[in-house]
């Protein structure tokens, strides 16, 4: 999907999937929701995925479609690097191998001490949970949310010259024919939108929260009211032209709105409390003994 997201959002969102396996799959499977090659995802793979991910990154994808197919996109090129790697034998690499060994042993570290503190099912209680939000009420503020529909031209930056003219040609024709009085924006998009996933959808991307969309696009929506098309947007990927079919002014969150947000945040400051915690009793009853004249020579030059 043409990238609207900005790059802050995308590149943590890449960065968290890198840390989400993603388990092989036959390409007969069912309920298939991505595919490159002989690579499949279904959808059980995108939830187990997802569930790996911390909580603030679940919530925007929940939030934001956009960033569920990038998470799709990132795990199927991860699983491509994966196949490539094993076909090649990277695996009995010496210095991967050890590498392995000390991923192991952090992982038996990391889910033991999970397992700890991981606090108990009845956490946090009602009274807490509404506690929590009225001393932060005034921050849950949910900004502006935007309903949007594109015509998306192909023209990445660096493209062939030829391409790039057929790219202007197209991009002046259907300026042309948005011009037109009673020109039905849904229709065109259908018609001439190089992105095929809102192409169906007559260019509907859906709903953005202000905060998750590049600057480029950002400062045109500023100016567009409901029902409004924009200019022409130029970005990496292409051209887009825009139309604003509803906008959600920024509010305060009521506490059924965060509360699944509120007591996942609340239950993962817990388990880092504990986990703190529990160390330092740990090294409390178990106290750590350094050389420190060893220890001042390590980084010095042999």
């Amino acid at each position: 999907m043409p990238r609207l997201l900005s790059l802050p959002a995308a590149a943590a969102l890449a960065a968290s999937l890198l840390l989400s396996p993603l388990p092989l799959r036959a390409a007969g499977d069912s309920d298939v929701i991505g595919r490159v090659g002989d690579e499949t995802m279904t959808a059980d793979d995108l939830r187990a995925a997802i569930q790996n991910l911390d909580p603030k990154t679940q919530a925007a994808v929940g939030a934001d479609p956009a960033a569920l197919s990038q998470v799709v996109r990132v795990l199927l090129a991860q699983r491509l690097v994966l196949k490539e790697a094993l076909a090649n034998k990277w695996d009995q690499n010496p210095a991967v191998t050890t590498a392995l060994a000390r991923l192991r042993e952090n992982a038996i570290e990391q889910t033991y001490l999970q397992s700890l503190s991981k606090p108990p099912d009845t956490y946090p209680s009602d009274n807490e949970v509404q506690a929590a939000y009225d001393a932060n009420k005034a921050k849950l503020l949910v900004p502006r949310q935007y309903h949007l529909s594109h015509v998306f031209i192909k023209n990445p930056k660096g493209a062939d010259p030829a391409d790039a003219a057929k790219a202007q040609v197209k991009l002046d024709s259907v300026r042309k024919a948005l011009a037109k009085k009673g020109a039905d924006f849904a229709a065109i998009a259908r018609a001439d939108s190089d992105e095929s996933d809102t192409a169906a959808k007559g260019g509907d991307i859906g709903w953005l929260a202000e905060s998750r969309i590049q600057p480029e696009i950002r400062s045109q929506l500023g100016t567009l009211a409901k029902g409004s098309i924009s200019q022409p947007v130029r970005l990496d990927d292409g051209w887009h032209i825009l139309k604003v079919l509803e906008v959600k002014e920024p509010y305060n969150a009521t506490l059924a709105e965060i509360r699944p947000q509120l007591v996942q945040q609340m239950r993962a400051e817990k388990a880092r409390v504990n986990s703190q915690q529990y160390v330092a009793k740990l090294i409390q009853d178990h106290p750590i003994q350094i050389n420190e004249l060893s220890l001042s020579k390590v980084l010095k030059p042999q």
